[in-house]
């Protein structure tokens, strides 16, 4: 069947199980079909049946392949290059294949450099009754979470490299924190206890309200460091647009204040 618009939107009611995938080169529709095999990659039929990324050599020749068994559709990698998958999951050429959900999967191939190509995948499931258009319907509000003024500019400063949208950033240090808010709010007394406190607290008026990171040690899976915690803390809040980039107005009233140095 012709795919000509992306597979996010939905594919039209089928038979449960139904495969749909999709490159900028092609696409195809496989049935459910025990133990039927779906190859894709840089080659030509008939060793694959889908192309994808056939410009660039550091794509294998067959570099994955979707096989339904079980009633499900299983991925494996069976290229040089990693496979990235949503929720930042990777699969090597030794990852052991995992099962397809139902609806939109996008799959990202390593290419060169930089480069990731693109392979749109979609199983119909047992209620899929295909897009259903909700174009006039009222856009659905992002999860805000509530701050007051000092716990809004605490984390603006502590998270000012996640509001500039930098490639891999992370939290400044209390020390270094505190160093600023002192120099913003000399009045405040913000010092590296009351950092953590008002931090921890933060941490657990959110835990277990449903904040899509984990924000609290879980003792059953040992304890993670704070900084990862925090690290969580500052993602979900810019990710959920809590904090979103005018708030670093906060922290720049004065053009006298350095930028913070890169940290350990």
């Amino acid at each position: 069947m012709p795919l000509s618009a992306g597979l996010a939107r939905g594919v039209a009611p089928g038979t449960p199980g139904m495969l749909h995938a999709r490159t900028v080169t092609g696409d195809l529709s496989a049935p459910p079909r025990p133990r039927l095999t779906v190859r894709f990659g840089r080659g030509e039929k008939p060793d694959v049946d889908l192309g994808v990324g056939v410009d660039d050599l550091r794509v294998s020749r067959r570099h994955g392949e979707l096989t339904y068994r079980q009633g499900q559709w299983w991925l494996r990698n069976t290229g040089r290059r990693l496979v990235r998958l949503p929720r930042g999951t990777m699969m090597h050429l030794s990852t052991e294949p995992i099962p397809l959900d139902t609806g939109d999967t996008p799959l990202f191939v390593k290419g060169s450099g930089y480069r990731e190509h693109l392979v749109e995948l979609y199983a119909a499931g047992h209620d899929d009754q295909g897009p259903v258009s909700r174009r006039r319907a009222e856009t659905l509000r992002p999860e805000i979470w509530p701050l007051d003024d000092d716990e809004r500019l605490l984390l603006v400063v502590l998270g000012q490299r996640y509001l500039l949208y930098e490639e891999d950033p992370r939290p400044l240090t209390y020390a270094t924190a505190a160093k600023q808010l002192g120099y913003l709010r000399p009045d405040a007394g913000w010092n590296e206890r009351k950092i953590e406190y008002r931090v921890e607290a933060v941490r657990r008026r959110l835990h277990g309200t449903g904040f899509r990171y984990p924000v609290m040690h879980d003792t059953s899976q040992g304890r993670p460091a704070d900084n990862g915690l925090l690290h969580n803390l500052l993602k979900g809040l810019v990710e959920s647009t809590t904090l979103v980039p005018p708030d670093l107005d906060l922290i720049e009233d004065d053009a006298l204040w350095p930028d913070p140095a890169p940290e350990a």
